[in-house]
């Protein structure tokens, strides 16, 4: 898979969040459900100062690396963390080197598979935050930006 490095500065996330690991029976309707709360219960557009329309799915605060328990947000950068919505969580995703890769295809199955090809990769990885940015909302033919944290 093509990727190249980048450097991002601080993004703030307000979202939904949930502990799982890639391991869980349940972590894919654990993730689904977020995405779900966060369009169908209204909490995309409860969410102030949005820094663009983009939806993101953070993946943070790793006990190990990808064997794991980690924190899944699901929601969206904003400019300012002032006025949050109750239901939901700021997360920070930290200045720094990430390896950027573009997948484009079918929503949830480019992003599995992804994933899939990803943990198979020799990438010095730091495990502090990754983070898919969806660029559009097109299901069957999305582009969608992953930045994976570099040492």
């Amino acid at each position: 898979m093509n990727y190249e490095i980048v450097n991002l500065e601080e993004k703030k996330i307000v979202g939904l969040t949930a502990r799982t690991n890639n391991s869980a029976p349940d972590m894919g309707m654990v993730i689904g459900g977020l995405w779900n709360d966060l369009y169908q219960k209204g909490v995309y557009q409860n969410i102030k100062d949005k820094a663009n329309k983009k939806a993101v799915g953070l993946y943070s605060d790793y006990e190990s690396d990808m064997a794991g328990d980690y924190d899944v947000t699901i929601g969206c950068e904003v400019k300012i963390t002032d006025n949050i919505p109750g239901n939901t969580v700021v997360k920070v995703i930290p200045a720094g080197k990430y390896a950027k890769f573009v997948v484009r295809g079918h929503m949830q199955k480019a992003v599995q598979q992804f994933w899939q090809e990803l943990w198979k990769m020799k990438l010095d990885r730091k495990y502090t935050a990754d983070f898919e940015e969806y660029q559009d909302d097109c299901i069957d033919n999305a582009e969608i930006h992953i930045y994976i944290a570099l040492k």
